[in-house]
């Protein structure tokens, strides 16, 4: 089993640490908030680190779930001193390609490795061990890396060099986006006409429009629900970065930066921790 550092205990990295721990890793972990410390210690065998930089001393992987790129930088800045050759460090934060390239750049400076590793699958997905990991690196350090990374991930899969698991991560969001607002005009749509929704789900999900939003959101959707996971602060984080990449890539998102704007509306409304799937609250039955 390897020595394991985690930084970072939010709903994700709480329990992937967790399962670190219970795949019988070595693990240290440390978070701003000494509070979730204390707490995963109470649940888990490891150690509780006073500051990130003594988190990671000989480690062998060092494996970050923060929250945006500035938080991965600072904390990057505080760990640096104590990275050394051979480590591997493992971002599970959505991030910028471009911070990816930087950091990657820094650590081969020290003979250590790193990844890009952005998660897909939510709190129930990091709960359950079931995540779904896109990584950016080279091919060494993924072969050691993946291992330490199946306590949590149910698929792996390496997209190609340093900064391609955080672009291959701005296409989920992207095509999230886009079923979510589709999803909620054709539920709108179907409450409008004062259709039996469960009815239409059933007819249509066997067909060319079943997603995952659609089997898992659309009852919760219907009864406007939006406490399941992950929020509309955090969407837009994300979609600021994918547009970003395109743009900066010379890609055409039109339907991703419309969809960025609806969430927008529903920050605005009061939905800033609601669930991704309440873009379905801000479409009104017009009266004829």
């Amino acid at each position: 089993m390897s020595k394991c550092a985690f930084l970072g205990l939010g709903v994700m990295g709480f329990p992937m640490a967790g399962h670190l721990s219970r795949s019988g890793h070595d693990v240290s972990v440390w978070n701003r908030t000494a509070r979730k410390g204390a707490d995963w210690s109470s649940k888990f065998k490891g150690s509780v680190a006073k500051d990130a930089a003594s988190a990671v001393f000989g480690k062998e992987f060092v494996l970050l779930c923060l929250g945006d790129d500035p938080d991965v930088e600072a904390v990057f800045d505080e760990i640096e001193p104590n990275l050394a050759a051979g480590m591997i460090v493992v971002d599970h934060t959505t991030a910028s390609a471009g911070l990816a390239r930087r950091l990657n750049e820094r650590c081969q400076q020290r003979g250590a490795s790193f990844i890009d590793a952005p998660i897909s699958g939510g709190q129930a997905g990091a709960e359950n061990g079931k995540l779904t990991i896109m990584c950016g690196g080279k091919d060494a350090a993924m072969a050691k890396a993946e291992p330490v990374m199946k306590a949590y991930g149910h698929r792996i899969t390496h997209i190609g060099g340093s900064g391609a698991g955080q672009l291959a991560k701005s296409v989920n969001q992207i095509c999230i986006a886009g079923i979510v607002q589709g999803l909620s005009e054709g539920l709108h749509f179907a409450e409008a006409n004062g259709l039996d929704v469960a009815k239409v789900i059933e007819a249509i999900s066997g067909g060319a429009a079943q997603s995952w939003q659609m089997e898992n959101r659309w009852k919760t959707m219907s009864e406007r629900e939006f406490e399941h996971g992950f929020a509309v602060d955090w969407m837009r984080k994300d979609l600021r970065i994918a547009l970003a990449a395109g743009n900066a890539a010379g890609a055409s998102l039109p339907l991703t930066a419309l969809v960025d704007q609806f969430y927008a509306d529903v920050q605005a409304a009061g939905g800033r921790r609601w669930d991704t799937s309440s873009l379905i609250s801000r479409l009104k039955t017009i009266e004829n």
